[in-house]
């Protein structure tokens, strides 16, 4: 609930004006029912005993008439107004916090951004933020609002009828919806959340065979993919038909209820007007609004239903969305060694070092090879240096300053890493390319492809609008990588990170590659993780961490 609650004031908090005119649009609505629906059944029943009595010629029908017009022309117009805004301000601020989702995607935990599957990602932008509408349209505005109403016709009804009445229905409405709502949601909640679940894993094994259907079929796994598909499908259905059972019976509940306390404040009503204590168009006017009244209690039915995923759905985009960082200081523009002192490494969720007690000084026009086979700790060492993974212990400093205490704009403009595994969109070259550095012209981006040896095979195609499909279909593998490598040198940093940067290519290709990159930033120090020979061979010194 803390979850839900936190999202309800998220999005209070973007769209504060319009929500809070909803609300009282809901609440006036709410009670214009009430008020027409128990002042119709007075004026009925006064005016039908004001012609058995023979004073209908006297019995004033029309400001009675008149006031059953305002008020269903009044509720009609409200209700309208309270859909527009509400809705508008729900729709609004979901689409602030899928921005906010997208930006904590963007700056997670690299261990937690790598974990993180695409179509996961895309569940949650879409899936999860379409449920958290309920949140304020079927949830929290609902009942705050059927709550004052019935604050409000309770104190209406002791003033004119009399405290028992007013107490039955209020207690009965209160007391029983709230025990229909909390018995309802503890069947519901488990079966919600699991509903959402499958509903999930159902969209996620849908996009990978839709993406993946290229590599299943030369694997021969599509069919495969496909039925998995489907039974994920299947029991999606069978979980949402078990869930529109539980929503049935929870609204067949709160209708008996309704039934309920209608009845006995007629019988209460029939008592007391037989009584004497009051006029018969008094206990209609009780009943009536009873009636009415149920229409507060109705939007329970479909918050029970959809409590669990909303919950859960709260619970996860809470985890995820971005938040503001605390300010760090650093030193705008500072430059100069990149200093590892006595620097003790582990990997991510483990205790155990990857290296111990390590040493290392690189600086500016500096090229450093990390050598060592697998699992020594080299693409570690490089995540650290980017402020990706945490020191165990020792110092690591850039420009005098702990890589630590830097702040993520300065530090990205500072150092810049090339991971193993990196990922191109569909688009154009041009556009491939100006994502990292939006500003770059034409002839820029002409002399990066040059430094990683690229420029005469986009100009064999269609120059820098030749068309990339989706995670670069188009270009081999070397040429994709290359790409990535010149969206990398874009960037323009003072420290450049590289792992295996001339995988897959030629020894004559990579030197090359190896000799543009320096060309294209000579006083950057350059850190490489290295597995080939040609890489330690352009490098000034070598740093084994065996």
């Amino acid at each position: 609930m803390k979850a839900l609650w936190r999202i309800f004031r998220l999005i209070l908090r973007e769209q504060p004006t319009s929500l809070w005119r909803g609300a009282a649009l809901s609440f006036v609505v709410l009670a214009m029912g009430a008020a027409l629906l128990g002042l119709s059944g007075w004026f009925i029943t006064a005016a039908a005993a004001a012609g058995l009595a023979g004073t209908g010629a006297v019995f004033d029908v029309f400001r009675p008439s008149a006031m059953v017009r305002f008020l269903a022309l009044g509720r009609a117009a409200g209700r309208y107004g309270e859909r527009v805004l509400t809705h508008d301000a729900t729709l609004r601020a979901l689409e602030s916090l899928r921005v906010r989702l997208l930006g904590g995607f963007v700056t997670a935990s690299y261990d937690r951004m790598i974990r993180t599957r695409g179509a996961q990602a895309l569940n949650r932008l879409t899936a999860d933020i379409d449920v958290l509408d309920g949140v304020v349209l079927r949830l929290v505005l609902p009942v705050l609002s059927g709550l004052l109403v019935q604050a409000a016709v309770f104190v209406v009804l002791w003033a004119l009828i009399g405290l028992s009445v007013a107490l039955w229905i209020f207690a009965g409405y209160v007391l029983g919806s709230a025990a229909i709502f909390l018995y309802a949601t503890r069947k519901t909640a488990s079966l919600s959340r699991r509903t959402e679940a499958a509903a999930q894993a159902f969209r996620s094994r849908l996009i990978d065979l839709i993406r993946g259907r290229r590599d299943l079929a030369v694997q021969g796994r599509l069919i495969a993919q496909a039925d998995f598909a489907v039974t994920a499908d299947s029991r999606r259905r069978a979980l949402q038909v078990q869930q529109d059972r539980a929503e049935r019976l929870t609204g067949a509940a709160l209708q008996m209820l309704g039934t309920l306390v209608a009845g006995g404040t007629l019988w209460l009503g029939m008592t007391k007007a037989q009584a004497g204590e009051f006029a018969p168009a008094f206990a209609a006017l009780g009943f009536f609004a009873a009636l009415a009244l149920a229409e507060t209690i109705a939007p329970l039915r479909r918050a029970a239903s959809d409590l669990g995923r909303m919950a859960e759905a709260a619970r996860r985009v809470s985890r995820d969305i971005k938040v503001s960082p605390a300010e760090r200081p650093v030193s705008a523009g500072a430059v100069g060694y990149l200093n590892i002192h006595g620097v003790r490494l582990t990997r991510p969720f483990s205790s155990v070092p990857v290296f111990d007690d390590l040493t290392l000084t690189v600086g500016p026009r500096e090229t450093v090879a990390l050598t060592g086979p697998s699992g020594s700790g080299k693409s570690t060492l490089l995540l650290s240096v980017a402020g990706l993974h945490p020191v165990a212990a020792g110092m690591m400093t850039l420009g005098g300053l702990p890589v630590a205490d830097w702040d993520e704009p300065s530090l990205r403009d500072t150092v810049v890493l090339l991971p193993q595994r990196s990922a191109l969109m569909g688009g154009t070259i041009a556009e491939a390319l100006r994502l990292a550095a939006p500003e770059s012209d034409d002839t820029t981006l002409w002399q990066v492809l040059d430094a990683v040896q690229l420029l005469d095979v986009i100009e064999a195609r269609d120059g820098l609008q030749t068309m990339l499909g989706a995670r670069g279909e188009g270009l081999s593998g070397g040429e994709a990588r290359r790409l990535v490598l010149a969206r990398v040198l874009l960037r323009r940093p003072k420290v450049l990170l590289l792992d295996e940067p001339t995988e897959g290519l030629d020894e004559t290709t990579a030197q090359a590659v190896l000799e543009g990159v320096r060309r294209f930033l000579p006083d950057a120090a350059i850190l490489i993780a290295a597995h080939r020979r040609i890489e330690t061979a352009f490098a000034d010194r070598t740093v084994s961490l065996i």
